[in-house]
């Protein structure tokens, strides 16, 4: 936010006519109309990720720190939940590294992948991170819409990609892109299938990525880089069907 201050005009060049140009004070820019408009949008976005931490700290995902352990049963190191009845639970793992990178919730037609990362102490990074999942689904011919969602976890980004049908023609699939933003951490979920249109499907995947919860750790991390999961005993590993092909927040790639 701005801050105005009242001080000592800076000595001026005199005009052609020999005299000096009348000293405008800080506050007399303030009638400035672009001013004042970018300072109340400047205003109007720190209240609402102000409320969006608020009802993230309230309502998850949450921060170790603010949960007890027992809160989310399954534990995947820097990432804890209750995994809910009648959804799979897998692990993805880079090939290359055999380092696990994501998990992936489904049941029926719809899943949710859920990649967590280091971040900065003073800011968050999905507002940067939705522009450049904006940028690469361009550049794959696909297209981009910002949605305010209240029923789930403030703006997110619903993109629409270009796909073959089982039958060879060709169409589209849908994601739903949603960021959340916590103590030193960032946590993305991807919706897909039925869970990236409608409310309904939607539901028990939003209500299990709220439920989570993430160890941030106190080691000193990059921000955007992943963030360690652990296979937990009796894990599957597996690759996501029809999981997004999009560049993760700073991991360098696509698992």
């Amino acid at each position: 936010m701005s801050v105005f201050r009242r001080g000592k005009a800076s000595p001026q060049p005199e005009g052609p006519t020999g005299q000096e140009p009348p000293a405008v004070s800080p506050e007399e820019t303030l009638d400035d109309p672009g001013l004042a408009a970018a300072q109340e949008a400047e205003e109007t976005e720190e209240a609402r990720l102000a409320a969006l931490e608020v009802r993230r700290s309230q309502d998850g995902p949450f921060d170790a720190a603010e949960v007890s352990p027992q809160t989310a049963p399954v534990d995947l190191g820097s990432l804890r939940l209750a995994a809910p009845d009648g959804m799979e639970l897998r692990l993805e793992v880079e090939e290359e590294s055999q380092r696990v990178v994501a998990l992936t919730l489904s049941a029926g037609a719809s899943s949710v992948q859920v990649h967590v990362f280091a971040a900065p102490r003073t800011a968050g990074v999905w507002d940067e991170v939705r522009g450049e999942i904006a940028g690469s689904v361009a550049s794959q011919g696909g297209a981009t819409q910002e949605i305010d969602n209240d029923a789930g976890f403030g703006r997110e980004l619903l993109a629409q990609l270009p796909a073959r049908t089982p039958d060879g023609q060709e169409g589209f699939t849908v994601t739903r892109f949603a960021g959340v933003d916590g103590p030193r951490w960032f946590l993305r979920a991807v919706f897909s299938g039925a869970a990236a249109l409608e409310r309904e499907a939607a539901a028990p995947f939003e209500a299990a990525v709220r439920g989570a919860v993430v160890v941030r750790g106190e080691e000193a991390m990059a921000p955007r880089d992943l963030l360690p999961l652990t296979l937990p005993p009796g894990a599957v590993q597996g690759a996501p069907n029809g999981a997004p092909r999009e560049p993760a927040a700073g991991d360098g790639g696509t698992p």
